[in-house]
Formats: C-alpha cells, sequence, structure tokens
C-alpha cells in the first residue's frame, strides 16, 4: 500500500469522525451533563463498537449487511430502537419529580445518570446497532486494502487509523465542552439541553427506523 492511500484513508476517517452525527451528540451530551470522564467513556464505547464492526468486516461477515436487506433492516430498526429508548429516558428523567436539586445547580451525574459507565455503554450500543457503521466499513475499508496475504494486516492498520483519529478529535471537543459546562449545568439551562438533545435522540431514530436504505 502507497503512503497516498494512507494519507487518502485518514482524510477519509478524518472527515468521517469530525462529521457531526449521532457519535458527537451523543460525546456532547454525556460531557456536558456528565463531565469529561462521562464524554471520555463515549469516545471508548465508540472505539469498541468500531472494533467490533472492524473485526467482522475483515472476517467479511459485514457483507451479509450489504446483500441481505433482512439483516439490515433488523440491524436499523434496533439501532432506532435503542436511539428512541436513550431520548424518552433523558426526557423522563428531567420531569420535575425525578429531579433532585442541589441549590442552584443539578448534580447531573445523580440525576442523569450519565456516569462513566452508562457512556461506555451508550457510545458501544449505538454503534454495534447502527448498520451504517458496518456499511461504512465493509464499503471502504477493502478499497484501501492491498491484495494478498499482506491484507488483513494493513486492514488493521486502517482501523487503527480510524479509530486514532476519533481518539484526537473527540478528546480535543470534550476539552472545549467541559470549558463551558459550568453555565450549561445551571438548572433550567440543564433540563432545556437535555429535552433538546433528547429530541434530537428520538429524532434520529425515529429517521433511521423510517429511511430505506
Amino acid at each position: 500500500m502507497s503512503g497516498t492511500a494512507l494519507a487518502t484513508w485518514t482524510v477519509v476517517a478524518l472527515l468521517g469522525v469530525m462529521t457531526p452525527g449521532i457519535d458527537t451528540k451523543l460525546v456532547l451530551r454525556h460531557t456536558i451533563l456528565g463531565g469529561g470522564r462521562s464524554g471520555l467513556a463515549v469516545v471508548g464505547g465508540i472505539a469498541a463498537g468500531c472494533l467490533v464492526w472492524a473485526g467482522a468486516s475483515l472476517a467479511g461477515l459485514t457483507a451479509l449487511l450489504a446483500a441481505s436487506t433482512v439483516a439490515y433492516d433488523i440491524v436499523r430498526i434496533a439501532g432506532a430502537c435503542y436511539l428512541v429508548w436513550l431520548g424518552l429516558s433523558a426526557i423522563w428523567k428531567t420531569l420535575p419529580r425525578n429531579r433532585t436539586a442541589t441549590g442552584d445547580r443539578l448534580d447531573a451525574v445523580d440525576v442523569n445518570g450519565l456516569t462513566v459507565r452508562s457512556g461506555l455503554r451508550a457510545g458501544f450500543f449505538t454503534n454495534l446497532l447502527n448498520p451504517k457503521v458496518g456499511v461504512f466499513y465493509i464499503s471502504l475499508l477493502p478499497q484501501f486494502m492491498p491484495v494478498g496475504p499482506a491484507a488483513t494486516a494493513w486492514g488493521a492498520l486502517l482501523v487503527a487509523i480510524h479509530l486514532a483519529v476519533s481518539f484526537v478529535w473527540y478528546p480535543a471537543l470534550i476539552a472545549i465542552a467541559a470549558r463551558v459546562r459550568g453555565v450549561l449545568l445551571r438548572d433550567r439551562v440543564r433540563a432545556g439541553l437535555e429535552r433538546v438533545t433528547a429530541v434530537v435522540l428520538i429524532g434520529v431514530g425515529v429517521r433511521l427506523a423510517t429511511e430505506s436504505r
């Protein structure tokens, strides 16, 4: 594989990670409402989900998604239901009877349950149940892999580059979000932000459930 191909893949990975999507929304939500550690946990979960898809791609399993409409739809509907569940849970936790005031602010971690564990879970399952991640790997990864016995090793290198880009971009985003977290955690601001992100999660889930391939 040439250096040009590696550079091209790096640019593709960078654009894919930097383009705002459900991963970015989850990282920002957990960072602002649960703290930097919760945001980083989401990044770890995202990486773990990507590793599963990447491993399946290298093994040829994600070709099933590209070939089978039924398999694709099963994963798509499961992912949509999970996103809607995340959104509805977030709205439920912002209801007055489910909020615990602490002075003029709210304890975001206790109220919203946005802990390290929940961050890992959200990042992992959101990616694992997103068939587009699988299609990304099955459609793009082979185009940058050489033919021959070294293909698997090069594929692993490409996956490592993709994950490395994620571990550079998302922590930078988390650092920026953490600087304004104090203002955004005020009672009314926090509740409004949580509801907005919840509506976005539900909207993405509904769109994922209703869109065609």
